[in-house]
């Protein structure tokens, strides 16, 4: 008989907390009752002085955070292992190891490379550990975010939360989306502008997730892309890249992640199209100005006095294309996700839509239905992204 994998994994995460190498820990698959459960994320924290184990059960709308001592905590996952969850991702800083469940529930265990980050348990109270390298100082610094001794620069506060935030949001994302073993990723940042984002997205995965990534940032303006090359380099970030061009016209031979942030108005349906077209396992975009369908709203007359204020109708908008996106995205194969990218104290442009690639049927007629139907109600006869996929809101 092999040996148990599941108390392999259990038994090296054990040893992780005793011996202080913990890092983290990310549960993925759930298998429970709570169908908005995304996954559970584990890490240290020290609560007066006391080391505990700070648990994240994610959902799509909320966080859920409890925080228990280490005997607790390893008691709880001993329940939660290969029975709640089907996949277990641990890291420390000796090494990582992951635990798959396929869909007949028989386990693969394999083991990585150590994690980059701190083991030790982390005060409760502090500024959330970051998910960026020491060596992203060089371009943070060159962009203006932070000064030479890596402190926040005054007015950019909220930009450094921005990549920081973005920067977590895709850890996760990456965890559930189907993207290459056995190749480098190939990752597409759309409209990337100075590239703050773009010089992220490139240190997390190869250097925090140690997972070879090829990125390339797509602007249209020349001077930028230029600046962005030369700081690529100087930064010493060999897989990555900056090409002048528009959404529209970038073309690629292979491309697992599709980045949009902020494109205006239609130009998000274009790169989603893209992402889709490219047949990418994961889709992220923070739509920006969605004007194209506010002069066909024409929703329940119980709604038409108050759409006669401006305010409401540019929300009933914004709502209508983004939802429509999502169903759209969701009608084309992809399992979708909406939420608040980060708080409107920092930015009003918060609303982000992610798409993962699902296997699956696609183009079914329930999904089609559910189209129809929020395109019906506000009286919707076309839309960018609906005409980019040929689909019809009327039959």
């Amino acid at each position: 008989m092999g040996p148990d994998l599941r108390e392999t994994f259990l038994t090296h995460l054990r040893t992780s907390v005793q011996e202080g190498t913990f890092v983290k820990l990310t549960l993925g698959k759930p298998r429970g009752t709570e169908a908005d459960l995304q996954n559970l994320y584990l890490r240290p924290v020290t609560l007066r002085g006391t080391p505990h184990l700070s648990f994240v059960w994610r959902h799509t709308t909320k966080d859920i955070t409890k925080n228990f001592p280490p005997a607790e905590a390893l008691a709880q996952l001993d329940a939660l292992v290969g029975t709640s969850f089907h996949s277990a991702h641990l890291f420390t800083t000796t090494r990582s190891a992951q635990l798959e469940y396929n869909k007949k529930g028989e386990p693969r265990y394999s083991f990585g490379p150590p994690a980059t980050g701190e083991a030790q348990p982390r005060e409760h109270d502090r500024v959330k550990s970051r998910l960026l390298p020491s060596s992203s100082q060089i371009w943070l610094e060159a962009l203006d975010i932070t000064n030479s001794a890596g402190v926040v620069r005054p007015g950019m506060a909220d930009k450094h939360r921005q990549i920081h935030k973005y920067v977590e949001i895709l850890s996760h994302l990456a965890v559930d989306a189907a993207l290459p073993t056995n190749r480098p990723v190939e990752i597409a940042d759309m409209g990337c502008g100075k590239g703050y984002l773009t010089f992220a997205t490139h240190d997390y995965f190869n250097i925090v997730a140690n997972r070879a990534t090829n990125v390339v940032g797509i602007e249209t303006r020349p001077g930028l892309v230029e600046k962005c090359q030369a700081l690529a380099r100087r930064a010493g970030c060999a897989r990555l890249s900056f090409q002048a061009g528009t959404i529209q016209s970038a073309q690629f031979t292979t491309l697992d992640v599709l980045i949009a942030l902020h494109a205006c108005d239609t130009a998000t349906d274009d790169a989603i199209l893209q992402g889709v077209r490219a047949g990418a396992a994961l889709i992220v975009v923070s739509p920006c100005c969605q004007k194209e369908l506010r002069s066909q709203l024409q929703p329940a007359a119980v709604l038409a006095p108050a759409l006669q204020h401006g305010i409401f109708q540019e929300r009933h908008a914004e709502f209508a294309t983004d939802a429509l996106r999502a169903l759209l995205l969701e009608w084309a194969g992809y399992d979708t996700k909406v939420f608040e990218f980060i708080s409107t104290e920092h930015t009003a442009k918060n609303l982000m839509i992610t798409a993962t690639k699902r296997a699956g049927p696609i183009h079914t007629d329930e999904a089609a239905a559910k189209v129809r139907e929020l395109a019906a109600f506000y009286g919707i006869k076309t839309q960018a992204l609906a005409r980019h996929f040929d689909f019809l809101f009327s039959q």
